[in-house]
C-alpha cells in the first residue's frame, strides 16, 4: 500500500472525513469482500451466541446487524459520529454508542465475546485498544479479530498481471500511515487510511492483555481471479483469542 503522510493527523479524523463515501461503498450489495466472502470466514471462528457481545469499530453497522440475527446481545461502538447515525437509522431498536476503542465506555468483565472485524488496523492507539477488549471481556471470554494481513499493508503488486511480482519497499519491521490514494472499482471511489503494524505487534499487545490466540486463519481475496496476484498473497488475517 501506499503512504499516506499527507492524510490527516489522526485515523479517526481520517475516517469521519470518508464516512459517508465508505456507506456507500459497504452497503452496496456484493461490492465489498464482506458480502463476497470475509464475513462467512469470520463467522467460523465466533462461539456460540451466550451473554453480551462488543463490536469495535462497527463501522456503519453490518456486522452488528448480522450478529444480531445470528442471536448475538449485541452493542457497537465507532469512533465516527457519522457511521454511528447510519448504523442507528438501518437498526433503530440496536444500541450503537459513539465511543473510541481504546477508551470503552464499559466496566470490566461486561462481555463475553468482542469482535473486531477490519477496524484495528484504522484506530489510532491499538495497544491500548486490545487491552480495553481485554478488559471488558470476562474471564474464559472470547476476542475475535480480522485486520488487512500486515505482509498486505507492508507492499503492492508491481503490475496487475496475475504473476506479478510482490514488493516491500521499505521496511515491513517499521510502522507507517498507509493508503491515502482513491481507490476505485465497479464505478464507485473510496479512499482508506490505515496504519501498518508488523504482526509481531499485534502479538505482543494481545499477550501483555492476557490474550491466548488458539486460531488464526489468512484469508486470500475471493473476489480476484483464482490463481491470480491475490491468490497468492493473503489480504486478511483474521483470529481467535481466548482470556484466561
Amino acid at each position: 500500500m501506499t503512504d499516506d503522510s499527507s492524510a490527516p493527523d489522526s485515523l479517526s479524523a481520517a475516517w469521519e472525513a470518508e464516512a459517508e463515501a465508505w456507506v456507500a461503498w459497504a452497503r452496496k450489495p456484493g461490492h465489498d469482500s464482506y458480502w463476497t466472502f470475509h464475513r462467512d470466514i469470520f463467522r467460523q471462528l465466533l462461539p456460540p451466541p451466550s451473554g453480551k457481545a462488543l463490536d469495535v469499530g462497527c463501522g456503519e453497522g453490518r456486522l452488528p446487524r448480522d450478529l444480531k440475527s445470528w442471536g448475538y446481545d449485541l452493542v457497537g461502538i465507532d469512533v465516527s459520529p457519522t457511521l454511528i447515525r447510519y448504523a442507528r437509522e438501518a437498526d433503530p431498536g440496536g444500541d450503537y454508542r459513539v465511543a473510541d476503542g481504546a477508551a470503552l465506555p464499559f466496566a470490566d468483565d461486561t462481555f463475553s465475546l468482542v469482535t473486531a472485524f477490519m477496524s484495528l488496523q484504522d484506530i489510532d492507539d491499538c495497544d491500548r485498544a486490545i487491552a480495553e477488549m481485554s478488559r471488558v471481556l470476562g474471564s474464559g471470554g472470547v476476542l475475535c479479530i480480522a485486520i488487512v494481513h500486515p505482509m498486505a499493508s507492508a507492499g503492492e503488486f508491481e503490475s496487475r498481471s496475475p504473476d506479478s511480482p510482490f514488493a516491500i519497499k521499505g521496511s515491513y519491521l517499521e510502522p507507517r500511515r498507509v493508503g491515502g490514494r482513491p481507490y476505485e472499482r465497479g464505478g464507485m471511489s473510496m479512499t482508506f487510511h490505515s496504519q501498518h503494524r508488523a504482526l509481531e505487534v499485534y502479538f505482543a499487545a494481545l499477550t501483555a492483555a492476557g490474550l491466548m490466540v488458539d486460531r488464526l486463519v489468512e484469508v486470500p481475496d475471493a473476489t480476484h481471479v483464482p490463481g491470480g496476484r491475490w491468490q497468492r498473497i493473503p489480504n486478511f488475517l483474521q483470529l481467535r483469542a481466548v482470556k484466561a
